[in-house]
């Protein structure tokens, strides 16, 4: 028995392995079906998605005669510059750059030291109401931003902010940082407080240990949100244009409206126009997308 005994188990295990190369074998058309049609909805999605932007970006490109056409051109013909040379010779182009810029920077700014502070008391310190205060944060982004317009112009009014870049600065802030506390609050649970408890056993001060410790750990965090915050306060049009009406105070999405003539719109210099509005942009998220990657994966643990 003794002797027979690993040849029985051989025998079962070579047995095992053929059925399981068996189940492989079956299964394997199944598994590359399955991956196909993932990527290939996954190429429609993409497709979906790009086609705007590209269409947008060779569209400014495009002579009228072209844009006007009624047969699609997925490729400019005749490309000219043109449509660009006119948008950047409109009148307040580079003051409506200025405004935007001051505008969003202050705002992403002023929210990631606020949010980052509140983050902080909301994930680290148990107090009277926190969670009403979670609770809240979330209930706020769920107001429709055209519901407060009214009100808001009023309030502003009342102190003299309307048709002031520090008026909308107050007001962007007031819709972006529910967003930011709600994000950084997850980046900030993420970070256990032993570490922060060990630093302060080694001899760290307070101030110490937040700096070579937490905040290391934070910063992709903080970029990551940075890059969102700066595409809301950028992007964002009904609130400009209901608060700002000096042209020399507009920023550069209500300057986009200019396009738009009892005329009609002047579809290439719009096409221009709005791809020089997303370069800053897309240069922000180019600067700062290695870091933005692993704040996304750090936030993505728990929250």
């Amino acid at each position: 028995m003794s002797v027979s005994l690993p040849y029985q188990t051989a025998e079962v295990s070579e047995a095992d392995h053929a059925v399981v190369r068996t189940s492989r074998r079956r299964f394997r058309p199944r598994h590359v079906a399955g991956r196909v049609a993932v990527n290939v909805t996954g190429l429609i999605v993409i497709v979906v998605m790009a086609f705007p932007v590209y269409w947008l970006v060779i569209s400014s490109f495009k002579p009228g005669k072209d844009l006007l056409t009624r047969t699609p051109q997925f490729f400019p013909t005749n490309p000219t510059l043109a449509n660009y040379a006119d948008a950047l010779s409109r009148p307040y182009f580079w003051t409506s750059v200025r405004n935007s810029l001051i505008v969003t920077i202050v705002t992403v700014a002023l929210s990631l030291v606020i949010a980052f502070l509140a983050a902080l008391a909301v994930s680290r310190m148990n107090f009277r109401g926190r969670t009403a205060y979670v609770v809240m944060i979330i209930m706020v982004q769920m107001v429709p931003l055209t519901a407060l317009i009214i009100s808001l112009y009023l309030m502003l009014n009342a102190v003299h902010l309307t048709d002031q870049l520090v008026g909308v600065i107050f007001t962007y802030l007031a819709f972006v940082l529910p967003f930011t506390i709600w994000t950084l609050r997850g980046f900030v649970m993420n970070i256990p407080p032993e570490l922060e408890e060990a630093a302060l056993v080694d001899g760290c001060t307070r101030m110490q240990a937040f700096r070579r410790i937490v905040f290391p750990l934070v910063a992709p965090g903080l970029v990551a949100t940075s890059v969102f915050a700066f595409i809301q306060a950028w992007n964002e049009y009904v609130l400009a244009y209901v608060l700002l009406s000096s042209q020399s105070k507009q920023t550069l999405t209500v300057w986009l409206a200019a396009f738009t003539t009892q005329k009609g719109t002047e579809w290439g210099p719009l096409m221009a126009a709005s791809v020089l509005t997303a370069m800053p942009v897309v240069i922000f998220f180019l600067l700062v997308q290695n870091r933005m990657a692993a704040g996304l994966t750090a936030g993505a643990v728990k929250g």
